[in-house]
């Protein structure tokens, strides 16, 4: 899953940023209002996290900039206050969630996971097909017959969106998009490698490719 996170704490973004990708996300950042709205209006993000006290550009404006322009990406805020107000402004402007600094960061990797659910229509508190069950928290996937399959992070990262798009015909290019960060090179063969590996762990037809198009996750 790509992610923006748009903090201008340059301390606190390394440190969430760390956790982001040790969870399985990809992780695009921007340290102001502008460049976050940018990004937002440009790219594909799955999730994004929000503080609302950005410098250049308040996250509320971003967010409802963001909003107006047809933009519907799951939305975190961020905020230092603690006061009903300003949760109450961001909810309304289109924050689907928030949390107030300080904050345990598996209260965000739990609160990310629970949008991310919700924005692909799943109500149980886990990813699963009707061969696999996903185990988020230490990157592995549990076979229909008990068996664990350790998956690397990209692995996991690559599967996790298949299981959350099932039947869905996906491109190289959508997949790169949504698995990597913006500098990886969207012309990469990288997608055709780790598909190949998913296939020797998990078998030949739990991802069908549709040659010229992309592949299909059929578990």
């Amino acid at each position: 899953m790509r992610l923006l996170l748009a903090e201008d704490d340059r301390a606190l973004a390394d440190g969430l940023q760390s956790v982001l990708e040790a969870a399985g996300y990809a992780v695009d950042r921007a340290g102001d209002g502008e460049d976050a709205l940018y990004l937002g209006q440009t790219e594909d993000y799955d999730l994004v996290i929000l503080d609302l006290g950005l410098p250049r550009l308040g996250g509320i404006q971003v967010l409802e900039d963001w909003r107006r322009g047809g933009r519907a990406m799951p939305v975190i805020i961020l905020t230092a206050r603690d006061t009903w107000r300003e949760k109450v402004l961001g909810l309304k402007a289109g924050a689907d969630d928030y949390l107030t600094k300080p904050f345990h960061p598996e209260e965000l990797l739990a609160r990310l996971a629970a949008l991310l659910r919700r924005a692909y229509g799943r109500a149980v508190p886990e990813i699963a097909s009707k061969a696999f069950t996903l185990d988020e928290d230490h990157q592995r996937v549990l076979r229909a017959d008990g068996t664990l399959v350790e998956l690397t992070g990209t692995e996991f990262r690559l599967l996790r969106y298949f299981m959350l798009n099932p039947g869905r015909l996906l491109s190289k290019t959508r997949l790169t998009e949504h698995v990597y960060d913006q500098d990886f090179d969207l012309d990469s063969n990288v997608i055709e490698v780790y598909v190949r590996r998913l296939r020797e762990k998990l078998g030949k037809d739990a991802i069908e490719t549709k040659r010229g198009q992309g592949y299909v996750f059929r578990g």
